[in-house]
């Protein structure tokens, strides 16, 4: 689901997701950080090269090499293995502010993830727009991997 509040002239994004996932909390925690980090690719399959640092203050970033990147967050809170939170501008390059979680319990031995990114500023229409797309392809990864199988 993906929301807009019209009250403050559409300064606000929110999407929220959630997906089960047949691992334990820690096997699917540590997909997540993997997923994030050195694992991370487009919804089209192409390598995108970012480094998740996993403890309070920690970067999260686009390498692109020699110095060069894209800085799309911090770590506001980790609670392993059930709580990552982010908070920054992540792909969006103009002002806003981003925090997202990602909440994990476990039931009967099934992993539950809870999605939520939520922002606040200029966000253009084409990143609203894209942007669920984005964080599915993510979280299907994780699944993947945590399940044991080779994410596609």
């Amino acid at each position: 689901m993906i929301s807009t509040a019209a009250g403050i002239d559409n300064l606000t994004l929110n999407v929220t997701q959630e997906i089960q996932v047949k691992a334990t909390l820690e096997t699917t925690f540590a997909a997540l950080l993997e997923q994030l980090g050195p694992a991370n690719d487009t919804p089209d399959g192409k390598p995108m090269p970012m480094k998740l640092e996993p403890w309070p203050g920690g970067r999260w970033f686009r390498d692109l090499g020699d110095g060069n990147g894209h800085f799309w967050g911090q770590v506001q809170a980790i609670k392993r293995p059930t709580l990552l939170e982010i908070t920054g501008p992540l792909f969006m390059s103009y002002p806003v502010v981003s925090n997202v979680q990602y909440r994990l319990t476990e039931e009967n031995g099934v992993t539950w993830i809870k999605f939520h990114h939520t922002a606040l500023g200029f966000v253009t229409d084409d990143h609203k727009q894209g942007v669920g797309k984005g964080w599915s392809h993510i979280l299907a990864r994780v699944r993947a991997r945590s399940e044991g199988g080779r994410p596609h």
